[in-house]
């Protein structure tokens, strides 16, 4: 069977013949969110990390995100991850070994892809919108490592939600300056030169090759103050900014 994601953006010749469809699969995607919503409501505070599931053990990258990931867990933090191979892997792994909760949000694609064997908390995904929900909404920051499409697709999105103010006060870490140097750069000499982004636009990022450095960027605290933490999320509720 096609993934679900798959089936939602095209329609089928029988679905051409028929309107019914797409109303039942809006209930398949509202389960997917209540299981989703159900399974991390008490993960606590957390950082997502990104990066590409190609990275093999044996790359230098591999050992920095399980150290990564054994720095945020000394500092009370779960780590989710995309729960998958590669990095996802590493930084579970380094979690986990340091006796903290290792997140993994699985998707469903075309070539299976497993959890990982440090995933202490897995929770399975038909449709990639309804995963970066929980990415953003259990976690008080990003670490993103190098990557390819997947990761890149989900800096840029991190991005937008914070330049419009969707997610506030939301740290965006970059991990590896040689890797990212070069995009950033052409940020600047391209896309800020024809006017299409803001200076201030950068400040939406930091950029380290530090682990430990990276930990504390991403869990820095949020400069509001917050009376009671929403449970779910570690954000301030609305009446608390």
């Amino acid at each position: 069977m096609a993934p679900a994601d798959k089936m939602l953006l095209e329609r089928s010749a029988i679905e051409e013949l028929s309107h019914h469809a797409d109303p039942w699969r809006v209930l398949r995607i509202l389960s997917e969110f209540v299981e989703g919503f159900d399974a991390l409501n008490g993960v606590g505070p957390a950082v997502t990390v990104f990066g590409s599931a190609r990275t093999k053990p044996d790359d230098p990258y591999y050992a920095l995100g399980r150290s990564l990931g054994a720095a945020l867990a000394r500092r009370g933090f779960a780590v989710i991850t995309g729960g998958g191979p590669g990095m996802m892997e590493a930084v579970n792994r380094g979690c986990h070994e340091a006796g903290g909760l290792s997140v993994g949000c699985n998707i469903e694609l075309p070539r299976e892809q497993e959890l990982n064997p440090y995933v202490d908390l897995g929770v399975e995904f038909r449709y990639f919108f309804v995963r970066k929900n929980m990415f953003v909404k259990y976690a008080r920051g990003f670490v993103i490592f190098p990557g390819g499409l997947g990761t890149l697709d989900e800096l840029f999105e991190s991005l937008t939600l914070a330049q419009t103010g969707k997610i506030e006060h939301f740290p965006i870490v970059l991990f590896g300056t040689e890797y990212w140097s070069g995009l950033l750069k052409w940020m600047r000499d391209v896309v800020l030169a024809r006017g299409a982004m803001s200076p201030e636009d950068f400040d939406l990022v930091s950029l380290t090759d530090d682990p430990e450095e990276a930990a504390a960027m991403a869990t820095r605290p949020l400069p509001v103050h917050i009376d009671q933490p929403r449970a779910e999320t570690g954000e301030p509720k609305a009446e608390a900014r």
